[in-house]
């Protein structure tokens, strides 16, 4: 379960304003300086890079996927399965069903889920429910460490060819539809980041808070904020930034052509569970997570020397945090985060609603009767393409 909100911020010394004092600036006076400064800020931006693991799948026992014969390498469909929907609606369980039907291993695209050391708040299936079935791209990057979606491209490409050359089935599960995209459709080529122009739109959303920022983008490029949650600082951030540098509204720049993944066929799976029931394991999942260790998580995670900013701003890790700094109570924490949660999965199903070609089902991914109906569903159709 995550929620991969703002980035986190940083302390500026720029002024902003052209005058020497304090202003009440609106955002249309705000760009209208950071578009200054985003023409030099090109200059010098860079990109993160990522200094990846490797996946180091989980031991497993001989089971019946030893059984299914392996895919031919040479398919130029070769399938994949991407199981999305909502979080809480059983995913990781029926990915794991898919995966020991049908010869596949699990790659994961969850945003929270790649980094090592928080495996409770991300809903991280323990490592007993990992045995039977390989798992990548699991505890791949340290809580330091920028993790982008190009990096996530990179790295499951990486896997995938893996598996086609091994000749398995590979079993997408996540809950960050982003990462989905850019591995399925591609990844937009915008400019590299300034590290720079980010502080100074941290800072600004720091002052004069999220809301304000997100107006800013409004002004520049409507049709992205649109798509854009107002307290989303992360994502508001990187569409201001490509705006600036670039000169253009990022809804135009998007319009470009971009490669996809070649070779393969994606049969999607979507999870629709009934809103109340939804609803009622969200509560009991955020309850269990703070019953199970998550505040002792985040503990472990602020005393160490590599502990970062970029996981503990997730949806849970965040109030966790909140609740051990004496900024809430425990019963605060957990309400909000049931909230947040909750909002979060409506998110979510917007977001795949628009998925194209996802075959939908209702009812919960570990439910037995849903876990037969899509096997039987899989199977016929995958075997009647020749892809099984």
């Amino acid at each position: 379960m995550v929620l991969s909100d703002p980035e986190s911020t940083h302390q500026s010394q720029a002024v902003i304003s052209d005058s020497g004092h304090q202003t009440a600036a609106s955002p249309c006076d705000t760009l209208s300086d950071l578009n200054s400064h985003a023409a030099m800020a090109s200059a010098t931006s860079r990109r993160d890079d990522y200094a990846g693991a490797d996946s180091v799948p989980a031991a497993f026992s001989v089971s019946a996927r030893d059984l299914v014969e392996p895919l031919d390498p040479n398919d130029r469909q070769y399938p994949l399965v991407a199981i999305v929907g909502p979080t809480a609606s059983g995913k990781s369980a029926l990915a794991v069903r898919l995966a020991l039907a049908f010869g596949g291993e699990i790659v994961n695209f969850d945003s929270v889920q790649i980094y090592r050391g928080f495996d409770i708040g991300s809903g991280k299936l323990r490592l007993a429910e990992r045995q039977e079935v390989p798992h990548h791209l699991l505890d791949v990057a340290g809580p330091e460490t920028r993790f982008t979606a190009g990096d996530y491209r990179r790295e499951a490409l990486r896997v995938l060819a893996d598996l086609r050359r091994r000749g398995r089935l590979p079993v997408l599960t996540g809950g960050t539809g982003l990462y989905l995209r850019v591995l399925l459709l591609g990844l937009f080529e915008g400019p590299a980041r300034s590290d720079e122009l980010r502080r100074r739109l941290s800072a600004i959303a720091e002052r004069r808070g999220r809301e304000f920022l997100h107006r800013m983008l409004v002004r520049k490029d409507p049709q992205t904020a649109a798509r854009i949650h107002a307290r989303d600082t992360q994502k508001t951030i990187r569409a201001l930034e490509v705006c600036l540098l670039e000169r253009r509204r990022f809804s135009e720049l998007l319009e470009r052509g971009r490669e996809g993944v070649e070779g393969f066929r994606a049969w999607k799976i979507g999870l629709a569970p009934p809103r109340e029931e939804l609803v009622k394991r969200i509560n009991e999942r955020v309850e269990r997570m703070f019953a199970g260790g998550i505040i002792e998580e985040v503990r472990g995670a602020l005393d160490s020397a590599e502990w970062g900013q970029i996981p503990l701003e997730a949806l849970g890790y965040r109030q966790a945090r909140a609740y051990i700094q004496g900024d809430m109570t425990r019963e605060a924490a957990i309400r909000e985060t049931q909230a947040l949660t909750r909002q979060y999965a409506k998110r979510q199903m917007t977001w795949f609603r628009r998925e194209p070609g996802v075959h939908w089902f209702s009812g919960f991914g570990d439910d037995p009767a849903v876990e037969e109906q899509v096997l039987r569903w899989f199977a016929g159709n995958a075997c009647c393409s020749g892809a099984l």
